[in-house]
């Protein structure tokens, strides 16, 4: 039988990938809804090739647009982020992926796993802010949460067979970013252009703005410790500039387990649309002559300082995970607009999550309020 799919953010990295892969197998998938940002011209083509029962524009601007171009198909279409969070959990889907960026994708998580659909995650966002209440969700509902980012379903795949072997700690692997080895002195002078020239991943500006400030991989390390129920102190960053060995596992008798590949994020999108099983595919092989040296060295957090802050924020824990993100997000958005500095950002967030009000054990409301602060205080920091 076909699963059906809702793919959150059709037209985002993630979501194009996801449609390649259903593409190739079409015995195996179907799409049952599509949703968009903004990117209303590619959501109308997405929709007109796979002609999915439903889909969304978050922008209500571009609903008009929509709903002219798809008049004459069998699609249902909406706008308005609620209505994106509805369809998220529509009885006819299998499997949601949710490839949202940023603080966008936790409601439709939310929904998705309130409904009891198995939620296929590379929103990595949605754990860094609410990871405990995510977590419950998916047990209490017995909805399955996929992990879909390289180094997360890497562990995942370590982990399967080891449920009752103690996992010593995990090793999450960071290619360095375009800027590794250089000084604090050469990222002041960083461009927008250098620091979206990622040497091994193609993805999103802000992902890929993640990855050179290194806070990518302590969003991940946040996610890690939720999906995995691991302590700060299992979770070591380990970087490896070729990016083969997606992330590694240690257990009690101090036998490391390695899951390897080339760099493309087909891979594991694929396993968590399909999981558990393994379909066929015709990407290409990883080949050891290639290859002859994989080195490995610490991350520097004295240079790249949101590594460092995204541990601190984990082991504070309670809401400061959230209000790291919404920091970093809005930091981000401004390195982008040309409205700060490269290293600028680390200051914008440090402040900002700072003066944010400390919650121990926050609710979802507080979540959203955190959320709300922290952007405040961000872009109270940011020059006009």
């Amino acid at each position: 039988m076909q699963k059906k799919i809702a793919i959150l953010g059709s037209t985002g990295s993630i979501g194009t990938q996801a449609l390649d892969v259903i593409k190739a197998h079409p015995g195996a998938f179907s799409v049952e809804v599509l949703t968009a940002n903004n990117n209303v011209e590619l959501l109308i083509e997405q929709a007109l090739k796979y002609q999915p029962n439903i889909v969304a524009i978050a922008n209500k601007d571009n609903y008009p647009l929509l709903r002219d171009a798809l008049a004459g198909e069998p699609i249902k279409v909406y706008a308005g982020a609620e209505a994106i969070s509805q369809v998220a959990a529509t009885g006819t889907v299998d499997m949601v992926l949710s490839s949202m960026v940023g603080f966008s994708g936790l409601l439709p998580t939310i929904r998705a796993l309130e409904a009891g659909i198995s939620v296929a995650l590379a929103n990595k966002e949605t754990l860094v802010v609410a990871g405990d209440l995510i977590m419950d969700l998916s047990h209490s509902k017995n909805a399955a949460l996929i992990p879909v980012d390289s180094e997360h379903s890497a562990i995942f795949q370590c982990l399967q067979g080891e449920q009752n072997n103690p996992v010593e700690k995990i090793m999450l692997t960071a290619s360095g970013g375009p800027f590794r080895g250089k000084s604090v002195d050469f990222l002041r002078k960083v461009t927008r252009c250098q620091a979206l020239n990622h040497p091994n991943w193609k993805m999103g500006d802000k992902v890929t703005i993640d990855s050179a400030s290194l806070m990518n991989k302590g969003l991940e390390a946040i996610e890690a410790r939720w999906l995995f129920n691991l302590k700060p102190e299992q979770i070591e960053v380990v970087v490896h500039p070729q990016s083969i060995i997606h992330s590694m596992v240690q257990f009690a008798d101090g036998s490391i387990k390695a899951q390897m590949g080339l760099p493309d994020m087909r891979l594991p999108i694929q396993y968590a649309l399909s999981y558990p099983n393994r379909l066929r595919s015709s990407l290409p092989r990883f080949k050891f002559a290639d290859f002859p040296s994989l080195t490995f060295e610490k991350a520097d957090v004295d240079v790249f300082r949101n590594l460092s802050m995204a541990f601190e924020a984990m082991r504070q824990g309670g809401n400061m995970p959230c209000a790291l993100n919404a920091a970093n997000e809005v930091a981000v958005d401004a390195f982008l607009s040309g409205k700060s500095g490269f290293v600028e950002m680390s200051s914008i967030i440090e402040q900002s999550i700072a003066k944010c009000g400390f919650i121990a054990k926050p609710s979802f409301s507080d979540y959203i309020e955190t959320d709300k602060e922290a952007r405040a205080l961000a872009s109270s920091l940011i020059r006009t």
